[in-house]
């Protein structure tokens, strides 16, 4: 016989549903929108996902740890909305309008200016990482090329635009950096 404990110590579960932590994020985004995330709490936002605050904190170590984990299923979003449009300026104007019309980013922006600071400091951070990656796959562009969308999109996040804005920008950005 092996010496194995009679159970198993308990772990926080990394394989959870994706269902689950979907419901998590857009209550969590529901929340943000109504109060920025100082003022958010795990109550709030588990009763927003309809989950109990159990099924988060099995997923999550703490609030900071599940903020970060949306950030980045975010930037995942929004490599997928870029990735589904049919040419670059479309995919310039996707991701120009769903970042200057997020309300969540736009409740950051009026309660919490110093998340957004980080928010918009590109870093090594994997985060940053993916993001740069994501545009590097979406634009088949370089490093420098999409040095100049990441930050275009970035301003946006402090300073929304208008869709007619995200149209014609897009447009002057794409001629620019592909033609």
């Amino acid at each position: 016989m092996s010496a194995q404990p009679a159970f198993a110590p308990y772990a926080r579960q990394n394989s959870t549903s994706s269902k689950s932590r979907a419901a998590i994020f857009a209550g969590a985004k529901a929340v943000i929108i109504e109060v920025g995330n100082y003022q958010s709490n795990i109550a709030d936002i588990a009763l927003r996902a309809q989950v109990s605050k159990a099924t988060i904190y099995n997923q999550f170590a703490d609030k900071a740890e599940m903020m970060e984990s949306l950030v980045e299923s975010e930037v995942l979003r929004l490599v997928d909305l870029g990735l589904s449009a049919s040419s670059r300026q479309e995919a310039l104007y996707k991701l120009s309008t769903a970042i200057s019309q997020d309300l969540a980013l736009r409740k950051l922006v009026e309660t919490d200016p110093t998340d957004i600071a980080k928010l918009v400091t590109v870093t090594s951070h994997p985060t940053w990482v993916v993001a740069h990656k994501g545009i590097a796959k979406i634009f088949g562009a370089d490093s420098a090329v999409c040095g100049v969308i990441l930050r275009w999109l970035i301003g946006q996040i402090a300073s929304p635009i208008t869709q007619d804005e995200s149209l014609n920008q897009s447009k002057r950005l794409a001629n620019t950096l592909f033609q």
